[in-house]
């Protein structure tokens, strides 16, 4: 089986086993029908996943990794928070009628900031420091923005990246290491979608910054399954599993924003049967 199956599978039947339910209490999340979306939760999930040894894609269903992918350069590429620029409609329930989301995700990292070396924003900043400054402890990024939230059409969930450099041992090649903080997630919506999107997002700026891939750190506040996911999270889990993908992007580009989904390759991705009209709580 795939790291990853291990890992989806261990963090689900712990969630179950071990989480404390918010049934009947005060939460906001509500149903299409209106009705409150309860869950069951653990605090303070922390999964770990090295890179160099295999992409960490679950094969107990597919992910749509050319659809992360899109999702993610809307994000941290084209730097909008307009559904117009995305092709997928995941973000539709949260998009006003001009398909804006608010000052949110691609919104905040596309707002220019005053550093000592000029102005830049903070995907830019973080090219700017892997490439002249690697051994920095201060190569971050952070979307939860208190000034602007109530502009927001939905808080940011995958708040923060932090990126930190290492060496391989007895070589001069250099390591990129990366922590995604997540206040929130939706277990069975959104856990793979979002280690597979990070991970990619590692590949990517150590290809353009001449680094290989190392460990990608994924912490959860909230790790949550739905009242609605629980059936289908425990049928999921008893699946077979089958080993992970080969997952690789074109070699040649060497700048972030030369990157689209025809650059990601996919080999051998075995999986079981996609699960089909998730219900999603708004």
């Amino acid at each position: 089986m795939s790291y990853a199956d291990t890992v989806f599978i261990n963090m689900c039947k712990d969630i179950i086993e071990n989480g404390i339910s918010t049934e009947g209490e005060k939460v906001r999340p509500k149903w299409e029908d209106g009705s409150s979306a309860y869950t069951i939760k653990k605090f303070g999930v922390v999964n770990r996943y090295d890179l160099s040894k295999e992409f960490p894609a679950i094969t107990l269903r597919r992910t749509a990794l050319k659809s992360a992918l899109d999702e993610l350069l809307w994000i941290w590429q084209k730097k909008s928070s307009n559904i117009k620029d995305l092709n997928s409609h995941i973000w539709d329930s949260w998009a006003n009628e001009d398909g804006s989301i608010g000052k949110a995700y691609g919104y905040q990292l596309g707002v220019k900031h005053q550093y000592k070396e000029g102005m830049m924003d903070q995907v830019d900043r973080v090219l700017f420091d892997l490439k002249n400054h690697p051994y920095s402890r201060r190569i971050m990024t952070n979307l939860y923005v208190h000034q602007d939230l109530s502009e927001m059409n939905l808080y940011p969930c995958a708040y923060s990246m932090t990126f930190n450099v290492t060496k391989e041992k007895d070589t001069d090649q250099l390591i990129l290491n990366g922590i995604l903080n997540q206040r929130s997630q939706d277990v069975l919506a959104a856990n793979n979608w979002n280690v597979a999107q990070y991970a990619l997002l590692l590949h990517m700026f150590a290809q353009v910054s001449d680094m290989k891939v190392g460990e990608f750190v994924h912490v959860i506040a909230d790790a949550h399954i739905y009242d609605r996911h629980i059936s289908i999270i425990e049928e999921l889990i008893q699946r077979p599993t089958f080993p992970a993908p080969k997952v690789w992007l074109n070699p040649h580009i060497k700048d972030f924003y030369e990157f689209t989904t025809d650059d990601l390759h996919v080999e051998n991705y075995e999986t079981g049967p996609q699960i089909k009209g998730i219900p999603i709580a708004v």
